[in-house]
């Protein structure tokens, strides 16, 4: 069983989640902790419930979901995965971030790429990985079927859907592919966003304003 942990750090309200296989083997997903308190509350609660940290990922690249991957790749020393058609939108990150007020971004090398065809593998927990562009262009979801969740980026949140207007974005593509790659999902599977509450795929089948079926 895998167990999920959630913090919501930086100023856009990013959630930044911890996923630990039953021994504690744990992947650090979309890291957003930029502060220096952010990233002692992640040191602290890794430290406290002796969580052992073998992977750090990103579902997309855009820069509330990176500004920790430095820190977590260079403290942890962990291999760092990025879906393999956001290299292009990581490595602008650089060239926006002092304008958005994080002058002290530093950039994180990958050491590899996913994507649909791989698993996400931690410990003894294994999750499928589904492309889902259209808030990014490579944008990726992890989903696990024997515990009824996906971690889901930026494409589906709670009565809402991921912004289409920033490069590589586009709208009626990520509806498509919300229609595709979540919706058939079972009902009752958890949404775990990157940002806001989470929600259910049966949920926002019948109540999303945007691609409600």
């Amino acid at each position: 069983m895998i167990k999920v942990h959630k913090f919501t750090f930086n100023e856009f309200q990013e959630n930044t989640y911890l996923l630990s296989d039953e021994q504690g083997k744990t992947v650090v997903i979309d890291p957003g902790c930029y502060h220096r308190r952010e990233k002692a509350i992640l040191q602290q609660y890794i430290a406290e419930n002796g969580l052992e940290i073998v992977l750090l990922v990103n579902t997309h690249c855009h820069i509330d979901h990176v500004l920790g991957n430095y820190f977590v790749q260079n403290t942890y020393k962990v291999p760092f995965l990025i879906p393999e058609k956001e290299q292009g939108v990581l490595a602008s990150v650089p060239l926006y971030a002092g304008m958005y007020g994080f002058g002290g971004y530093e950039p994180a090398e990958p050491a590899g790429f996913l994507t649909e065809q791989d698993v996400l593998k931690f410990g003894a927990a294994q999750m499928e990985i589904r492309f889902v562009p259209g808030h990014s262009p490579g944008h990726l979801i992890f989903y696990s079927p024997a515990d009824g969740f996906c971690i889901g980026g930026d494409v589906l949140f709670y009565n809402s859907i991921g912004r289409t207007d920033l490069p590589g974005g586009n709208y009626e593509q990520l509806l498509a592919n919300i229609r595709s790659q979540l919706y058939t999902l079972p009902p009752e599977t958890i949404v775990y966003p990157g940002h806001g509450l989470q929600t259910n795929i049966g949920y926002e089948q019948r109540t999303n304003p945007f691609c409600r079926i």
